[in-house]
């Protein structure tokens, strides 16, 4: 495979690494966390927790699946060069 192969996954990890960050520290802890101050305070009754807390958990997980593929990809990318030599 080639070496851009590399680099675009090696990118790709930065970006979802900061955006994974950002959407953690975004999640509402025990006293509210960042999270209510995006409208995410407003809660629905019937299922417990607002529309944009479930949204941000979907969002979360995606990028966190994205983040995980990434490093999987680069440690087979790493693994074919290795075994090859080059």
């Amino acid at each position: 495979m080639p070496i851009a192969f590399a680099y675009t996954l090696i990118v790709l990890l930065i970006i979802t690494s900061i955006l994974l960050t950002l959407l953690i520290l975004l999640h509402r802890g025990k006293g509210g966390g960042l999270s209510s101050m995006f409208g995410g305070g407003v809660s629905s009754s019937l299922a417990g927790s607002s529309v944009a807390e479930k949204n941000l958990d979907r969002y979360t997980v995606l990028v966190g699946i994205v983040w995980f593929a990434c490093i999987v990809g680069i440690g087979l990318w790493l693994r074919l060069q290795m075994s090859s030599g080059a």
